[in-house]
């Protein structure tokens, strides 16, 4: 049986974990301060029940999560057919100073040990303030336009 959009078990699905692993950027939803809508990638790390971003302080998107802390984030594929994964909820942003420790897990996947090595020794000389974004997920989605398709093309619906 098919799980239903929505349904956080779809986290624990190969695909779902395969792109939770992967080093393609997430697609981070949310509202601006000004109410219009803005779309950013950005560097995450799954910790196994969050979905932790960071930005360095004093990005826009800092005071904008605060006021409007309901988000959409998508990871997928350029690949063809497409992998999707998508959660919604609302972000936690917490204010640390230095790198964020999920960022710097998120470095040594996106970058490599030895880089990310070289980039956190840098950015900790630095002791920049970094925002912790974590996302709970309350709704994820999957698609993979084989065994899962849109509702438009008569798949699941969410």
């Amino acid at each position: 049986m098919t799980l239903p959009q929505g349904e956080l078990a779809l986290l624990d699905t190969d695909l779902a974990r395969r792109l939770l692993a992967s080093a393609l950027p997430a697609r981070l939803g949310y509202l601006a301060v000004d109410g219009s809508p803005r779309v950013t990638p950005i560097w995450f790390h799954w910790t196994g029940n969050d979905l932790v971003m960071a930005t360095f302080v004093p990005s826009p998107k800092v005071s904008a999560l605060e006021r409007h802390p309901t988000v959409a984030v998508s990871i997928d594929t350029a690949t063809f057919p497409p992998e999707v994964l998508q959660l919604r909820g609302d972000v936690e942003v917490v204010v640390v100073d230095g790198p964020v420790e999920e960022y710097a897990a998120a470095a040594h996947r996106y970058l490599g040990d030895v880089e990310a090595a070289h980039y956190l020794d840098d950015l900790r000389s630095r002791r920049p303030r970094m925002a912790r974004i974590a996302l709970a997920p309350a709704w994820v989605g999957t698609l993979d336009f084989q065994d899962r398709l849109p509702a438009a093309l008569g798949g699941v619906t969410g």
